[in-house]
């Protein structure tokens, strides 16, 4: 990875995130190659379409998170055909239906499975190859809803707590590696995820999330909030008594 933030070989796991669509986009130097990752990698033509607008060779790479038994044999593949890895971007996940996973438990384990085993998964067998590379960045979407977890969105921001911390440990055992981790905690973005829903306070767009997780990947951050200042709100939010903090909405 060059000293400026941009990327050889960027692996987007989650091909058709806005979020992570957006930051790969941002990360494209002449040269670049884009591996765009994801469940029906042959319905990609209009995120394959942007990237090349942006300069990229695109390839295309069939990934199913939920199927951790295949993660490693994805991964010695990408590697093996497009060489080593400069940023590795995961992005996929679901935000699942919280009345739903309320009452049951497949989907409520499913949720939690994608956003938070999947994760663990990749990023385990992502953080070896680029330690055997010496070098390499990994960009790692969290969310504010799993700094507290909230009663309208328990589930959801469960697996986000737990993606959150396991990140979090997994940055601090790669210091001194030559690989570098960006976690990103977003509050809520308006886009596809979140369609039909009354967007929150202090909202983002994909693009400004994207802006903002470039920026701290070209300055050597270890994490940022998105926007800023739901870090010191969040600060004084985690003080509130839990009666008050189950009436808060998603």
């Amino acid at each position: 990875m060059s000293g400026s933030g941009d990327a050889g070989t960027i692996l987007l796991l989650g091909g058709r995130s806005e979020i992570g669509l957006a930051v790969a986009v941002r990360l494209v130097r002449p040269g670049s190659t884009v591996v765009l990752a994801a469940r029906r990698s042959a319905d990609l033509d209009s995120q394959e379409s942007v990237l090349r607008v942006a300069g990229a060779t695109v390839e295309r790479a069939e990934f199913d998170a939920d199927i951790v038994d295949d993660h490693e044999g994805f991964l010695s593949k990408v590697v093996e055909q497009h060489g080593p890895i400069d940023v590795a971007i995961t992005a996929f996940g679901i935000l699942g239906d919280q009345k739903r996973a309320e009452v049951d438990a497949a989907h409520a384990v499913s949720i939690v499975h994608t956003d938070y085993t999947a994760h663990v998964s990749i990023l385990t067998l992502l953080a070896k190859h680029l330690r055997e590379q010496g070098k390499g960045s990994l960009v790692v979407f969290s969310s504010v809803a799993g700094v507290r977890v909230r009663r309208a969105n328990y589930v959801y921001g469960s697996a986000k707590a737990g993606l959150d911390g396991f990140a979090s440990g997994l940055a601090d055992a790669l210091v001194g590696s030559g690989v570098r981790m960006l976690l990103v905690r977003p509050g809520f973005v308006i886009g596809r995820m979140t369609e039909g829903m009354t967007p929150a306070p202090l909202s983002s767009t994909p693009d400004q999330v994207a802006d903002a997780t470039v920026r701290a990947l070209r300055k050597g951050k270890g994490e940022i909030w998105v926007p800023g200042t739901l870090r010191p709100l969040f600060a004084l939010l985690r003080l509130l008594p839990r009666a008050v903090w189950r009436r808060m909405p998603r």
